[in-house]
């Protein structure tokens, strides 16, 4: 027991494991995640509709998106924002590793009478012919991938965005860093069943790295038949570092603000939101 409670509690080296999928592909956990990102009363996995009607308003705006205007969602969920700007006629692609929140998404475009395109697969996989005006990702999504990834994702981008195009993401701030804690928890069925069907156990550490300004949410589940480690990292950024970061992959930020609906930049919120094209 005492080798076991080590193993849980051991801080890892930066995204020393990467479990992203497991919060996508598993049958139960899919189906909560989906629930929160339709659950109105928090800001979890998605943001309240009232937000997101105003945001899709000033992204209409903001890149002044018309008949054809072709706009890709990079980890799209059940179709909050690509439904929304395909009733505006911009011609819509939406990915996402969610087999549920695609097929929501799909079944919604239905329901409404759109055509939106939707892939599900991991975004860094993919493959378009398409060159795309506008590329949105949202919910600060770009945090949860390492520096790796990241850089990958940037070529992605680099191969899907036309050459006058603009890319649209938000990021979670400094501040935000500096507000989490470092802690260990512990709780039966923790998250009142969001990790299981059945019965378990949950453990909760999180860690912090000051040096990369990263935080670790480490999830260890343990199951009458197996026991699971989640790891959640999520990474944060000044918009310095995040000029940088593009600039290394041959963008150029435009603009910043404080959030996705175009409110002006707050130095001391938890997050903002940056519009930027190939340099």
């Amino acid at each position: 027991m005492f080798e076991q409670l080590e193993t849980i509690n051991r801080r890892p080296a930066p995204f020393e494991v990467y479990t992203a999928n497991a919060l996508w592909d598993d049958a139960h956990i899919s189906q909560q995640m989906l629930a929160y990102h339709l659950n109105e009363d928090v800001d979890l996995a998605s943001r309240k509709a009232a937000f997101i009607d105003r945001s899709v308003d000033w992204i209409v705006s903001r890149f002044g998106v018309r008949a054809g205007t072709k706009i890709v969602d990079f980890g799209c969920g059940p179709g909050q924002y690509t439904t929304r700007l395909a009733g505006r006629q911009a011609d819509v692609t939406g990915i996402d590793f969610s087999r549920n929140s695609i097929q929501y998404a799909r079944d919604w475009a239905a329901r409404e009478g759109l055509a939106v395109e939707y892939h599900r697969q991991d975004y860094l996989a993919l493959e378009s012919g398409v060159r795309f005006d506008l590329i949105i990702m949202i919910m600060c999504d770009y945090c949860v991938l390492s520096p790796d990834q990241r850089r990958q994702l940037l070529g992605k981008f680099d191969e899907v965005l036309a050459p006058e195009g603009a890319i649209l993401l938000d990021v979670s701030a400094l501040p935000a860093f500096d507000r989490r804690t470092e802690g260990a928890s512990y709780a039966e069925n923790l998250m009142d069943g969001f990790w299981s069907a059945g019965r378990y156990y949950g453990f909760l550490n999180t860690f912090k790295y000051d040096k990369e300004k990263l935080v670790l949410d480490k999830y260890t589940i343990v199951e009458p038949d197996r026991t699971r480690t989640i790891y959640n990292w999520f990474q944060h950024f000044s918009p310095d570092d995040l000029r940088a970061e593009f600039a290394a992959s041959g963008f150029a930020v435009e603009d910043v603000y404080a959030d996705v609906a175009g409110a002006p930049f707050d130095g001391d919120g938890d997050e903002f939101a940056v519009v930027a094209r190939k340099a």
